[in-house]
């Protein structure tokens, strides 16, 4: 295992999701602003995981043919150039910038689908027994990542105006993609053994008809799903519950502080501790476990309700009690999802051959991103027929998956053990 080599890859997703933050809070304003309608600020937002779920397959497989750094190198150049394009939507006005930030967010996408290149080079360099906890270093990539791009937006505006957000995530990715270029070594020769081209929805097929395999794609669907669906809904939650008008500066803040509350909850749990659980529970438990968590945690958000904005001062005194409750289910719903996707990863990384790493791995992420598309639109759709649907309805999905999951996955003849001693050998 080369630890420059990790180092490389956690800074590639790191800065694409800064990237990804720093942008994505600022859509739906830039958007309204240029007259937008609802359905052009959906379909802006849609964009990148729509563009995610058709080429993260693509990506993994043209990485098995050709190898990762230089797909790597591609994708990290292309999402340079695609903040760019966001910078020069972002001065422009009326329908041409609509045009322009939709094309940005479709090239990012596009580019955006390397992190299965990037989990497939992990799995290249890591040891079978290490990779679930080497996985973690995506999620955790993926936590700090939405916690700091919001805050460089909000600097960068101040500082630069409209367009410095577009500027800043653009140098961002170009001094990632030179440091790459620089320092990251391939860790994935391609061997003789013949790796076929297949179109998108052949190597689905390929891919989900292997039971084990399919299971756990169709497992990582259905939690991405429902903390899509949370993320949707959290901040109109909040909201409603405790009566907090977001056009006020320190309730607006609230909501910024819970998203990022989430993201250090879940980076904190894949950077550390994942590694010693796996050990302990092993993955296939910690999988099921993880989602059960998620059901336990999702079901009382919607009934957490009080009448104060969130404060430090707030919580020493009893009007605090009901942001204590919401902060606890929170730090729950923040370890149980990111509990989920280290060992789920790792587990398929086992079950894959070497030359199918990144096919599968895309195949997977592509599925995420689906899960990404529809989850706010489910979420927001039975959310105005009541508040509370998302979060029992996800809570229903993830306690059915939990269960599924410690039957299938923790039964005896799952050839995980074999697959971890053939790669470790």
């Amino acid at each position: 295992m080369k630890k420059p080599s990790l180092l490389i890859i956690f800074l590639t997703v790191f800065i694409d999701l800064i990237g990804f933050g720093i942008v994505l809070p600022l859509l739906p304003i830039y958007s309204r602003d240029f007259g937008a309608s609802g359905l052009m600020i959906g379909v802006i937002m849609a964009s990148f995981s729509a563009m995610q779920f058709l080429f993260a397959p693509a990506w993994g497989r043209l990485s098995d043919r050709i190898g990762r750094r230089p797909v790597l190198l591609v994708s990290t150049a292309g999402a340079a150039a695609s903040y760019v394009v966001f910078a020069i939507g972002s001065s422009l006005t009326g329908t041409t910038a609509l045009l322009v930030l939709l094309g940005s967010r479709m090239l990012a996408g596009i580019c955006g689908a390397n992190i299965t290149v990037a989990q497939a080079y992990i799995a290249d360099v890591t040891p079978a027994a290490e990779r679930s906890k080497k996985m973690g270093l995506i999620g955790m990539a993926f936590g700090l990542g939405f916690i700091f791009g919001p805050a460089l937006a909000g600097f960068s505006i101040k500082w630069f105006g409209h367009t410095g957000p577009g500027w800043v995530a653009s140098v961002l990715c170009a001094g990632n993609f030179i440091l790459a270029l620089a320092i990251l070594p391939e860790s994935w020769k391609p061997t003789s053994e013949h790796v076929a081209p297949r179109p998108h929805f052949e190597q689905w097929a390929h891919t989900l008809s292997q039971p084990a395999v399919g299971f756990l794609i169709v497992v990582f669907f259905l939690a991405t799903f429902c903390f899509a669906c949370f993320e949707t809904t959290l901040g109109l939650m909040v909201q409603q519950n405790f009566q907090l008008d977001t056009r006020r500066a320190d309730d607006a803040k609230t909501i910024a502080i819970l998203f990022a509350y989430c993201g250090i909850v879940g980076a904190f749990i894949q950077g550390g501790p994942i590694g010693r659980l796996v050990k302990k529970f092993g993955e296939q438990k910690l999988i099921a476990l993880s989602l059960l968590l998620v059901a336990v945690s999702l079901a009382p958000i919607p009934f957490i309700q009080g009448h104060i904005v969130l404060s430090w001062r707030v919580l020493l005194h009893a009007d605090g009690r009901p942001w204590l409750a919401l902060l606890g289910v929170l730090a729950l719903l923040s370890i149980g999802s990111g509990l989920t996707r280290p060992p789920l990863f790792g587990l398929l990384s086992m079950l894959t051959p070497a030359h199918e790493q990144g096919a599968t791995i895309g195949v997977a992420q592509s599925a995420g991103s689906l899960a990404r598309i529809l989850g706010p639109i489910f979420a927001g759709c039975v959310f105005q027929f009541h508040p509370s649907l998302p979060y029992l309805a996800c809570a229903g999905i993830s306690l059915a998956a939990g269960i599924a999951a410690w039957q299938y996955l923790c039964r005896s003849d799952l050839p995980v053990a074999a697959a971890k001693m053939q790669k470790a050998g």
